[in-house]
C-alpha cells in the first residue's frame, strides 16, 4: 500500500471519529436541552439563534461564494480561497482556469486588477481573506460586463460596514510553515446621516519559497540520446505588500449618492534564485556545470482613483450610474545574475554577471455610464456606453560584465510603447416571470491599438497597429418545472473575446536564466470563444452542469526548444475546444453536519500549426472537492476538507496529478470575537509536477515543491452597531483592462 492511500485511509478514517464524536456529542447536547426544558417555568434565559451561511447559492447567471463559511479560509489569502471555490484551479504560475478554460478576469468589488499572472498572483496572496466577503463565478458573465475574458469573470466582493456610528472589523493571523507569513487587515466604517466613509487597510508580510527541478534529454535525429540537463532552481522569496482601499459616499438625497474611492498597494520584495545546473554527455558523464545566483529587487506601485454617481428616478429601479477613472501602475524592477561555469572536475571556466533596470508604467482612464429602465409587465431594459485609453511604457537596459569590463547588451535590451482605445456599448433586455425568467443582452466593441518598439545599435524600430470591432451576444433561460421551484433548468450562451496582455505584445528577449528566456510575440491576435451551459438545479442544492466552449487562436503559452534553449512565448493556437459536465451540491444530512462537494469531468482538446508539425492533444481529467463543516456545540466549530485532480493534458502541457486534504476548527469567544486553527496540506501532497510535450527532439519534465503544509492561527474581533444604512455604488469603469496588466 503507497503512502497516498494511506493517508487517503487515515483522512477518511479521520472523518468518520469526527462525525461519531458529533453524532454523540449532539445527541448528549439534546438530551441537556430536554432536561432544561423542565425547568423553563423556574427561569427565561436569552436564546441566540445563528443562521449559517450557505457555502455556494445558484443564481442564473453565476454561482456566489461565501468566503467566511469555511473555516479554513480564515489567515489565508484571496488566493487560496480562489483554489477552494468550485471549478477553479490555480497552477503553479499563479495562473487561474475555469472548468479547464484559462483566461479568467478578476474583478475587486466590480472593478478590474488590471493585473495578470505573476503580479496578479502576488496581489491576490496579498489580499487577506479576512476582507473578503463573497466571490462570484460567472463562466458568461451579461452584456454589462465587458466582453473581454475568455473563460468568464471572477468577482471577488470586500466587506464593506454599513452600520451607523463607527464600526469594523480587525483581523491578526500567523501563517507558519517552513516560513512564517503574517497577514493582518483592518476594515472600518463611518456613517452619519449624509455622509459615509470607509475602507480596508491590510498589511501582508510574504517569506516563501519554491523549490523547482527542471530535467530535459536532448536526442539526436535517430532518437539517441545527446545529452543530458538537470537543473535545481530554489527561489527564496521576501517582502512585504501594503493595500489599502478608502472611499467616502456623500447622500445629496434618497435618490442621490456621490462617491470617491481611492485604492493603492506598495510591495517591496526581493527574489534570490540559487541556480545549480548540470550538463551531461550522452553516456550521463558529468560535462560542465553552471551555477548562478539572480537576484531580484522589486519595487511594485498601484494607486487610482474612483469619481461615481448614482441617481434613482423613482423607486421601480430606474436610474442611471456612471464612473470616471484613472489608474496608474509603475514597477521598478532591478536584476542581478552572477553565473559561474566549472570544468566537470570542478575548476572555473568562466564568470559573468548580467545586470538588468527594468522600469514599467502603465496608465490606464475610463469612463463608463449604466442605464436601467424597468418596463410594463415585469420586462427591465438596462444599457450602457464606455470607453478607455490605456498606455504603457516598458524598458529594459541590460549590460553584461566579463572580466570586470562591462558593455551594453543590446541584444535583450528594449524600450517598448504601446497605446490603445476600446470603446463599447450594450443593451440588455430581462423579464422575470413566476415560472420563467430570460435575459438577452448585446453588446459591441472596438479596439484600436499601436505598439512601437524603438530600436538601438543592433535593433531596427518596429511598430504595428490593429484595429477590429466586434458583437457579443448573451442569452439566458431558467425555468421552474414547478410551483414550489424544487427542479429547474437553465440555458446561457455567449460569446467573448481575449485581447492579448500588454506585456505579451512587446518583442522583447527576458531571461530568466542562462537556458531559458521569455519572447513577446507582437503578432498576437485577439481571440474568440463561443460557450453554451445547461444546468439542472434541485431544491437549489444540487446543481449538474453540462458546459461547451469553441476557443478559435486560443492564446497560450507554448515553448521551443532551440541549440539546447528554452524559450517560452505566448502564441495563438489554431483551436482549442472544452467540454465538461460537473455537480455542485450542498447537503444538510444532520443539524451539526453540512457537506459541500463539488466534481467536474472536463476534456480539453487543441489543434493547432506548431513548431514540430501539428500540435494535436485531448485528454480528459477528474477533478474533486469536498469540505464537511461541523457544529460541536459551546461555539466550538470544525472543518475537514481536500481535493483531487488526476492527470490533465493542456496543449503542450501535460499535468500531473495533485491532491491535498485540509482540517481547520474555530471557537467563538464571544459575539465579536473568534479564534480558529487551520492545517493545511497535511500530508505535504501538493507538489507540481509536469512534462512538456511537443519539443524538437528534446523531452523535459518538471518538479515544483513550495511551502504549503502550513499552520494557521487567526484572531478576528468585530466591533460597532448593526443598523444599515444605504449600499455603496460598487462599480467601476474600469471593467477589463486591469487584468491585462502582466507582471
Amino acid at each position: 500500500m503507497n503512502f497516498k492511500s494511506i493517508a487517503l485511509l487515515t483522512f477518511s478514517a479521520l472523518f468518520v471519529s469526527v462525525l461519531t464524536f458529533s453524532s454523540k456529542t449532539y445527541a448528549q447536547r439534546a438530551d441537556s436541552t430536554k432536561k432544561q426544558h423542565t425547568d423553563t417555568t423556574k427561569s427565561l434565559k436569552e436564546i441566540s439563534v445563528t443562521a449559517k451561511k450557505a457555502f455556494s447559492i445558484k443564481k442564473m447567471d453565476r454561482v456566489v461564494i461565501n468566503v467566511d463559511a469555511l473555516i479554513s479560509n480564515a489567515g489565508t489569502s484571496a488566493l487560496d480561497v480562489l483554489e477552494k471555490s468550485p471549478g477553479v484551479q490555480v497552477d503553479q504560475n499563479g495562473s487561474i482556469s475555469l472548468k479547464g478554460k484559462h483566461g479568467v478576469l478578476i474583478y475587486i468589488d466590480d472593478k478590474p486588477t488590471y493585473l495578470a499572472t505573476e503580479e496578479l498572483q502576488n496581489y491576490l496572496k496579498s489580499l487577506p481573506s479576512s476582507s473578503l466577503e463573497q466571490i462570484e463565478i460567472m463562466s458568461n458573465p451579461p452584456a454589462r460586463y465587458d466582453a473581454a475574458g475568455g473563460a468568464g469573470v471572477i468577482n471577488i466582493r470586500t466587506k464593506k460596514g454599513t452600520a451607523k456610528g463607527f464600526n469594523g472589523a480587525l483581523n491578526l493571523a500567523v501563517n507558519q510553515g517552513k516560513r512564517t507569513r503574517l497577514p493582518n487587515s483592518i476594515n472600518f466604517n463611518i456613517r452619519n446621516k449624509k455622509m459615509n466613509y470607509y475602507g480596508i487597510l491590510s498589511d501582508n508580510y510574504n517569506n516563501s519559497f519554491t523549490d523547482l527541478d527542471i530535467n530535459r534529454t536532448y536526442k539526436n535525429a535517430d532518437n539517441s540520446p545527446r545529452s543530458f540537463f538537470n537543473q535545481n532552481s530554489f527561489f527564496d522569496r521576501n517582502g512585504n505588500t501594503l493595500n489599502g482601499k478608502v472611499g467616502a459616499d456623500y447622500y445629496q438625497s434618497q435618490k442621490t449618492t456621490w462617491g470617491i474611492v481611492l485604492t493603492g498597494m506598495k510591495r517591496k520584495s526581493t527574489q534570490i534564485n540559487n541556480n545549480t545546473s548540470n550538463l551531461f554527455n550522452a553516456s550521463k558523464q558529468l560535462d560542465s556545470i553552471i551555477t548562478a545566483k539572480n537576484v531580484d529587487k522589486i519595487n511594485f506601485i498601484n494607486g487610482g482613483i474612483n469619481f461615481n454617481y448614482r441617481h434613482q428616478f423613482d423607486s421601480t429601479g430606474h436610474g442611471i450610474t456612471a464612473d470616471i477613472d484613472y489608474l496608474i501602475y509603475q514597477n521598478q524592477t532591478d536584476q542581478t545574475y552572477y553565473n559561474h561555469s566549472y570544468f566537470a572536475g570542478g575548476n572555473l571556466k568562466s564568470e559573468d554577471i548580467l545586470s538588468g533596470n527594468l522600469p514599467s508604467t502603465i496608465n490606464i482612464y475610463s469612463i463608463k455610464t449604466d442605464y436601467t429602465l424597468p418596463l410594463a409587465n415585469a420586462w427591465k431594459f438596462e444599457s450602457g456606453l464606455k470607453t478607455s485609453y490605456i498606455t504603457t511604457n516598458n524598458k529594459a537596459d541590460y549590460s553584461n560584465t566579463v572580466n570586470q569590463h562591462t558593455k551594453p547588451d543590446y541584444d535583450k535590451s528594449n524600450h517598448f510603447l504601446f497605446q490603445e482605445r476600446i470603446s463599447a456599448a450594450y443593451l440588455n433586455l430581462s423579464k422575470e416571470m413566476k415560472r420563467l425568467s430570460m435575459q438577452l443582452g448585446l453588446r459591441t466593441e472596438n479596439t484600436q491599438s499601436d505598439g512601437h518598439q524603438l530600436g538601438n545599435i543592433m535593433k531596427p524600430d518596429s511598430t504595428f497597429s490593429k484595429s477590429y470591432t466586434s458583437i457579443f451576444p448573451t442569452f439566458y433561460l431558467l425555468y421552474k418545472i414547478d410551483s414550489a421551484s424544487k427542479h429547474q433548468v437553465g440555458l446561457n450562451y455567449g460569446r467573448r473575446i481575449e485581447r492579448p496582455f500588454y506585456q505579451d505584445l512587446n518583442p522583447f528577449l527576458s531571461p530568466l536564466d542562462k537556458f531559458t528566456y521569455y519572447v513577446g510575440n507582437p503578432f498576437l491576435k485577439p481571440s474568440y470563444i463561443q460557450s453554451v451551459e445547461l444546468s439542472y438545479t434541485f431544491k437549489n442544492k444540487y446543481t449538474l452542469t453540462s458546459s461547451y466552449s469553441n476557443d478559435k487562436d486560443a492564446v497560450n503559452e507554448t515553448i521551443e526548444i532551440t541549440n539546447g534553449t528554452y524559450y517560452s512565448r505566448p502564441a495563438n493556437l489554431g483551436r482549442q475546444i472544452v467540454k465538461s459536465l460537473s455537480f455542485n451540491g450542498d447537503m444538510d444530512p444532520f443539524k451539526w453536519l453540512n457537506i459541500n462537494l463539488y466534481s467536474e469531468l472536463t476534456n480539453i482538446a487543441s489543434k493547432s500549426a506548431f513548431y514540430t508539425g501539428t500540435l494535436n492533444t485531448s485528454g480528459t481529467y477528474v477533478y474533486t472537492s469536498a469540505n464537511a463543516r461541523i457544529t460541536f456545540g459551546k461555539g466550538w466549530d470544525g472543518e475537514l476538507s481536500g481535493n483531487y485532480r488526476n492527470r490533465m493534458i493542456t496543449a503542450q502541457f501535460v499535468l500531473g496529478e495533485i491532491w491535498t486534504t485540509n482540517a481547520a476548527v474555530q471557537k467563538k469567544l464571544s459575539a465579536k470575537s473568534t479564534i480558529k486553527l487551520s492545517l493545511n496540506d497535511l500530508f505535504y501532497s501538493n507538489v507540481r509536477t509536469g512534462i512538456i510535450k511537443n519539443l524538437a527532439l528534446t523531452e523535459a519534465n518538471w518538479v515544483n515543491k513550495s511551502d504549503t503544509r502550513t499552520a494557521i492561527l487567526s484572531f478576528s474581533y468585530r466591533f460597532g452597531k448593526t443598523f444599515t444604512t444605504p449600499p455603496k455604488h460598487e462599480n467601476n469603469g474600469a471593467d477589463a483592462e486591469k487584468n491585462r496588466v502582466k507582471g
